[in-house]
């Protein structure tokens, strides 16, 4: 599914607003131990985010990026700009920028993807973030997660993924290097309870 697709979707799928968790069987490189928020679903295929994937990228390199700033030593940005989260959202598309982010900013760009989250593609959302306006909660994603039509059902039918319904305040977690853990955790599982051997006997 494309970010075209989500704009112009009428229905919600089944795996709408869920969190798809990697199994530890995981054999893809790019989703091994991943938590993918899981924005648009439809006969059509699925489309996301991984949402606890670090990028060596500082907010400051993506202004200077995009030629918002000249120099990044010498900019001074708001506290909340300046830590400004950036993660690798996915495979697809993987120098391109989204911004998930709370419903309290919208432009005319912004789609929402669930009651309270809304996803904003464009260079309004960087530049309110960096003179300190923008959402209250929002992580900066560089690439998105995508499954043609069938392929996530497979996918969960063959056990590569828990599913469970989404938490909004893990989506938006600064603390990336045990989400996954507790993402497994809000399903009462841990990593050492799932058989790496799922679905594959």
């Amino acid at each position: 599914m494309s970010l075209s697709t989500l704009k112009n979707r009428r229905e919600r799928g089944f795996f709408d607003g869920q969190f798809l968790i990697a199994m530890p069987g995981m054999e893809d490189r790019n989703f091994a131990r991943t938590v993918v928020y899981i924005c648009a679903h439809s006969d059509a295929g699925a489309m996301g985010f991984v949402i606890n994937r670090p990028q060596s990228l500082t907010f400051a390199d993506v202004l200077l990026h995009l030629e918002m700033i000249k120099d990044s030593d010498s900019i001074v940005l708001p506290d909340h700009a300046r830590d400004f989260p950036i993660q690798t959202g996915g495979p697809v598309e993987s120098g391109r920028g989204f911004v998930l982010h709370s419903d309290d900013y919208l432009s005319d760009s912004s789609i929402p993807v669930s009651d309270d989250i809304c996803l904003t593609a464009t260079l309004d959302i960087v530049r309110a973030i960096s003179k300190g306006g923008g959402p209250k909660r929002a992580t900066m994603l560089l690439g998105y997660s995508s499954w043609g039509a069938g392929q996530l059902e497979t996918e969960v039918g063959n056990n590569g993924w828990l599913t469970c319904a989404a938490n909004e305040a893990l989506i938006f977690d600064r603390s990336l290097d045990d989400k996954y853990e507790r993402a497994l955790a809000g399903m009462g599982v841990t990593a050492a309870m799932l058989s790496a051997e799922a679905g594959h006997a």
